[in-house]
């Protein structure tokens, strides 16, 4: 399985969403006791924290600006993002793969992260879908791409980075 964008791919929908398939392939990964949980999850830290820093970078400040998308979803996202990080963090110090402790966090992780990408794709999602012509959502994966790939050269999902994130997101 490969986490990584095709560049021919550019409506900003498409790539959002693959993403996210992504992140339940990872999520079904971390909970089976036949993988390597700990590599599955250090690719969905990486994914989760370099995939909602480009959507707020990039995409979300561009569908503040239609008037059918509504600003209340868009900061909503925000917040969720900001509580998936969290859940993230309690999952990234809970110690090793398959204790109790990091069972209960991955399920957290999984709640909160499921919970975003359900409502992203039937508000956000729908909306950019309906209301973003084929033009700008291209435009807007461009972007998302170019700032995903620039957050993933960085390893963003270590703990310190995630903690970084959670405390620029709160102040």
């Amino acid at each position: 399985m490969s986490d990584q964008l095709h560049e021919a791919e550019t409506d900003v929908v498409a790539l959002i969403l693959r993403d996210h398939r992504t992140m339940e392939d990872l999520f079904r990964e971390m909970r089976s006791v036949d993988a390597d949980r700990s590599a599955a999850l250090r690719r969905f830290a990486d994914l989760l924290i370099a995939h909602a820093e480009a959507e707020e970078r990039e995409v979300y400040p561009a569908l503040r600006r239609f008037k059918n998308v509504d600003d209340h979803d868009v900061e909503h996202g925000k917040e969720e993002h900001t509580e998936g990080n969290e859940a993230l963090l309690a999952l990234l110090e809970a110690g090793e793969p398959g204790s109790d402790e990091w069972d209960e966090r991955l399920e957290d992780l999984v709640q909160a992260v499921t919970h975003h990408l359900d409502e992203e794709e039937r508000s956000l999602i729908n909306d950019t879908r309906e209301n973003v012509s084929d033009e700008r959502r291209a435009e807007l994966g461009a972007a998302f791409v170019k700032a995903r790939r620039d957050q993933l050269a960085s390893a963003p999902g270590r703990a310190e980075n995630v903690r970084a994130v959670i405390a620029a997101a709160s102040a």
